[in-house]
Parts: C-alpha cells; structure tokens; sequence
C-alpha cells in the first residue's frame, strides 16, 4: 500500500502563487509518475501535470507555461509551483502516484485551492 499526503492549499488573490506538495510513502516502486489533478464543483477530474521519475513530465493545456511540477525522488516527494492564479484555477488538487497499470494506482485526499479576491 501506498500513502501520499498533500499540503500546501489554502487561499490566495488572483495574480498570486502557491506550491503544493505531496509525499509519498509505503511501497514506493520505481519507475513511477507522480502527478496533480484537480476537480472543480460541477466538472470532471482534469490532469495538472505529471512527471515521471526519469524526469518526463506533462501539463495540462490550461495551466501550461503558469505551472511547474517538480520532484524530490529521495523524499519520495512532488510539488507543484503555481504561478499567476485564476479564478479558473480554484478546485481540490490531488496526488496521484502510479505505475501505468490499475493495481498501482494510488490518490491522495486532496488539498482545496481558492482564487478569489
């Protein structure tokens, strides 16, 4: 079993930043993806960004070039710096950790990003 705990949400003014993190521990295996994804009330879960533990990473087209995930594979560890916020931007964020197959697919409770002013 695998157990990720995610800090980091809060409140914050459009225009403004917030890192997230999220660690990992239990039965970590490598190679893996660590990733965000966030909901919205009312809209489906949507990918943030991911990163694998070789280094690949990926963003989802609303956040790209705003967004920057990172990891600290020793910490078992990703953040993710986000920059210039929106109002767009407010939802519950979680943390997935997975190995590219259902029996190795892990999600974190989530941590509620606001943007509002």
């Amino acid at each position: 079993q695998v157990q990720l705990v995610e800090s980091g949400g809060g409140l914050v003014q459009p225009g403004g930043s917030l890192t997230l993190s999220c660690t990992a521990s239990g039965n970590i295996v490598s190679p893996n993806v660590m990733g965000w994804y966030r909901q919205a009330p009312g809209k489906q879960r949507e990918m943030v960004a991911r990163l694998t533990s070789e280094g690949v990473d990926n963003y989802g087209d609303s956040v790209l070039g705003r967004f920057t995930i990172s990891r600290d594979n020793a910490k078992n560890t990703v953040y993710l710096h986000m920059n210039n916020l929106k109002p767009e931007d407010t939802a519950v964020y979680s943390c997935n950790l997975n190995r590219w197959v259902t029996t190795y697919n892990y999600w974190g409770r989530g941590t509620q990003v606001t943007v509002s002013s």
